[in-house]
Formats: structure tokens, sequence, C-alpha cells
């Protein structure tokens, strides 16, 4: 028997770094982002011997370990070994487990939250937990961020959980999930003139989270002030998507990417900065990195005739456009007999 998953990334619009918790717990937090056709994968094929077999496609490792032994963190797959750990993996039979993911780790889509999700999935079918949307994300959340120490905020697990456009409000001791009915010409509209571009370099999000909170913590202006008109841009944003008020929604991303960086000032670099200059030069209304900064993918809202102009203006740079749609499923698990037909 086979257990599949299959988890989209996200994009986040507006919000980012209220969702973190020195913040969220004394100002609160809320976040817009919605997932895209891209996904973490995970196979899991139950054993008898007692052996966990792990293999990453896209890191390359290999791991090796009975279910009477405490699997050693050693920096492979160590996100993979505390999910296993932490949902009672380690009191199964054992199994094999085969993990992919269509962004690599620090794109800025929230792959590590997503192939965190994409665990505690699997971990559920196959263990039979009885776990609510709300729970899963929660354990997601809990493994990676207290479990593991990995800095970084809360949107990523409930967006990959969830699926589809939300408006997620953070507070202190319990997250909303608000699940927004875009129309669908709207939708049609945004995945016509958005472009998703890959910068051409990764990130790794801890150092730029640990930044953000120290310059929090010590109550620099500059950083308040970002994350507070993160906030309220958050909610502009999500009430221009609902009003149809779309080039509006693209001038609000060029503010939310102007108050990011106030957050951090590793959050951009000399490159980010030229490529983003270019961009509205070619006719991009807005755009913003998709997750922390420092690297990843850039999302540009153009016109759309000029949609081809900021294209071929980031690719000068080595940036590599590419083209997406939104996806409105969460987390997806199911069973498969050997002879791949769905049970």
């Amino acid at each position: 028997m086979l257990i599949r998953a299959k988890v989209p990334l996200r994009v986040s619009f507006a919000g980012g770094g209220t969702d973190v918790k020195q913040f969220l717990e004394r100002e609160g937090g809320c976040v817009l982002n919605a997932t895209v056709g891209r996904y973490v994968w995970g196979t899991l094929r139950s054993r008898q011997d007692g052996q966990i077999n792990i293999e990453s496609a896209d890191l390359g490792y290999i791991v090796n370990y009975d279910t009477q032994t405490d699997p050693v963190y050693d920096g492979k797959l160590d996100l993979v070994k505390a999910a296993i750990k932490s949902l009672g993996g380690s009191n199964s039979t054992g199994f094999d487990l085969f993990l992919h993911s269509e962004a690599p780790p620090g794109s800025g889509l929230g792959s590590s939250s997503t192939l965190m999700v994409c665990l505690v999935g699997l971990m559920k079918e196959f263990l039979n937990l009885p776990m609510t949307d709300y729970e899963m994300a929660q354990a997601a959340y809990r493994i990676e961020r207290e479990e593991l120490q990995i800095k970084g905020g809360l949107q990523d697990q409930y967006a990959a959980t969830f699926g589809g456009f939300n408006f997620m409000e953070f507070e202190k001791d319990r997250v909303i999930v608000n699940p927004l009915r875009v129309r669908q010409e709207i939708i049609n509209e945004l995945e016509h003139n958005l472009l998703l571009c890959y910068t051409g370099v990764t990130r790794m999000s801890d150092g730029i989270i640990r930044d953000q909170v120290g310059r929090y913590e010590q109550r620099v202006e500059e950083t308040l002030d970002g994350l507070r008109r993160q906030k309220e841009l958050a909610v502009e944003m999500k009430n221009a998507l609902l009003q149809r008020r779309l080039n509006d929604f693209g001038y609000f991303m060029h503010e939310a990417w102007e108050s990011k960086k106030k957050l951090s000032p590793k959050i951009s670099n000399p490159r980010i900065d030229e490529m983003y200059a270019l961009a509205r030069q070619a006719g991009a209304i807005g755009g913003k990195i998709t997750g922390a900064g420092g690297g990843g993918y850039m999302l540009f809202y153009c016109l759309s005739e000029r949609k081809h102009r900021v294209a071929e203006a980031v690719k000068k740079m080595g940036g590599i456009p590419t083209a997406f749609a939104f996806e409105f499923h969460g987390l997806q698990s199911w069973k498969v007999d050997d002879n791949s037909a769905p049970v």
C-alpha cells in the first residue's frame, strides 16, 4: 500500500513579517496570500522490518535508520526526521519515504514549511491520526519553529494546508484563516497580469528573520513602521481584490515591497533593487519578493500589454520568468494499491 501527498506552494502579497511570534503576540498580525500550481510531493510505502528509509530527489540525500534508534540531526533531512519522530512514525513497523519539491529551499515560496505539511499529511494517513486542518498546520509549525528552532512565521504552514486565496489573522493564542471567494474573472486577470520570476539566487531566511526580530525587539522605528504598514496593506489589498480594483492591487504591491524593505537591510540587495527598477521601467506597476527576502522569486503585477517587456527586462539580469496558475486545494493525500489504482 502506498500513501501519497500533494501540497501547494504559495505566494504572499502583503503582511509577511507580522506572522512572526514576537510581533503577533504584542500587536497581532495578518497576511494575504494564495497558493500556486507548484507542489511538494511525497510517497510513503509501509514496511514490516522496522526500517525507515528516506530519499530526497531534490537534495540528493538518502537516510536510513531503524525505528529503535533515535535519528541523528546532522543537517541531512532534519525536518523529515523531526516530523517522523514527533508524529509517532518511529513507533511504526517502518516505511520508505520519497520526497520531491518543485521549488528549491530558499525560493521564497514557502517550500520548507510546505514540505513539513506534506510530512504531516503522510503521517496522518499512515498512522490514522485524527487531525483537523488547523491541527495539521499547527503541528507543522510546532515541529519546524519550536522543536527545530527554525526562524520564521506561521503563514506558510496554514497556506499549504488550506490552499486557495486566504486572509489570515494571527493572534497570541489562535489563527483565523478566512478563505476569500475571488471571482473567476479576477483570477483570470491576475494570472494574465502577474509575472513570477526567479531571481537566480536562493537564500536562507533564518538570518533575515533573526535580524528583523532583533530590530523589532530593539524598537527600531523604521522596522516598527514597516510591520504596521504591512498589516494595513494586507487589509487594503484584500479589499482591492474583492472589489475588483486590480490596478490598485498592483500599486499596493509596490508599497508592500517598499514597506517590507524597512523590516531589515538584509531583505533586499543591489541586484534585486536593480532588477526591480528595470521591471518598473518596463511596465510593472508593482512587485515584491515572495518570501523573507534576499533572493528567491519575485512577483510583478504588470499592465497586460507590457508583461512581455517586463519579462525581457528581468531576463537581461539573469532572472527566469515562469508561468504559473493559482491552486485552490491545499494538502491532498490519498492511498494507492500495488497496481497504482486509487483506493
